[in-house]
């Protein structure tokens, strides 16, 4: 059983992200978590003490969030009523980033849904704040919905790649789950330096091909450019309905936290983008699920 993270500021971005989550895994058995985060603009003597449900008091934010969730679910069943799918509602006195991280510990999460922007999501911009806050310190695999994205079965995901990653220490299992429920070509994207590849880069290649040898995997060499350009390019040539990246100090990810602007990263801002974490401290084989992973912890 899947267990899938979503938080919610009850913005119509996030209900999209909410209603591509139960698509795209329905048919699949599912907890689906509904997780809001609340801090008042102004700190009563009881929320520095705790927040003031836990001291016996009434919470009117926690009453307000938990009422919004409710009628979040209400919607949600409206649109997608599975019987595969059972939904958990969750709100919290915490920051987005420190409950997820919380949330993802506690309840074994395999995935965190959400969307790019928030309510309060400037349109210039490709991921709002609590977006990149969530990409940096979430300890799970999470995919980010463009605004008004809506769902399309995904028969291309593309996932570009330097080969300079240790193949044995991200959660790829969630690919290799996504080709079994949808049967998609997984386009694995490489640019080839003058050199060629390195004799790690070699080992780290065979590694992926060995992890995702259970999908319909096609690899390309591009010749040396900018990844950007490169990933751009490749969307025009074809159709791609996933954009899949490690998240690790080495990808071009670095630079969308220092320059998120639509212009610079061009046709990735209207596809979904699913990061991968970079578990530095663990190893993992092919044969250990994404929960083994999390119970490790």
């Amino acid at each position: 059983m899947k267990r899938v993270l979503l938080p919610t500021d009850f913005s119509e971005n996030s209900f999209n992200a909410a209603c591509y989550a139960l698509e795209l895994f329905q048919n699949e058995t599912c907890v689906f978590y509904l997780m809001n985060t609340y801090t008042p603009p102004i700190y009563r003597v009881d929320y520095v003490l705790g927040s003031p449900g836990q001291l016996g008091l009434p919470d009117d934010f926690q009453y307000f969030a938990m009422n919004n969730l409710k009628w979040f679910e209400s919607e949600l069943k409206k649109r997608v009523n599975n019987p595969r799918h059972s939904l958990v509602l969750h709100c919290a006195f915490n920051t987005l980033e420190d409950e997820i991280k919380k949330v993802v510990k506690n309840e074994h999460i395999d995935l965190i849904i959400m969307g790019t922007q928030g309510a309060t999501g400037a349109k210039e911009l490709f991921f709002g704040s609590n977006t990149l806050r969530a990409i940096k310190t979430a300890q799970a695999p999470i995919l980010v919905l463009p605004p008004k994205y809506t769902f399309k079965t995904p028969k291309n995901l593309l996932f570009p790649t330097d080969l300079e990653i240790d193949f044995l220490k991200t959660p790829l299992e969630l690919i290799v789950g996504l080709s079994e429920l949808w049967k998609p070509t997984i386009h694995v994207l490489h640019i080839t330096a003058p050199h060629g590849l390195n004799n790690e880069q070699q080992k780290n290649k065979k590694t992926l091909k060995k992890r995702i040898s259970e999908t319909k995997m096609v690899y390309h060499d591009y010749p040396d450019q900018e990844l950007v350009n490169a990933i751009n390019g490749f969307c025009h040539e074809q159709p791609i309905e996933l954009l899949i990246m490690v998240q690790n100090k080495h990808t071009f990810l670095e630079r969308l936290f220092v320059e998120p602007i639509i212009k610079n990263i061009g046709l990735q801002s209207l596809i979904p983008f699913l990061v991968l974490p970079y578990y530095e401290r663990y190893k993992i084989t092919p044969l250990k699920s994404q929960i083994d992973l999390n119970h490790s912890r």
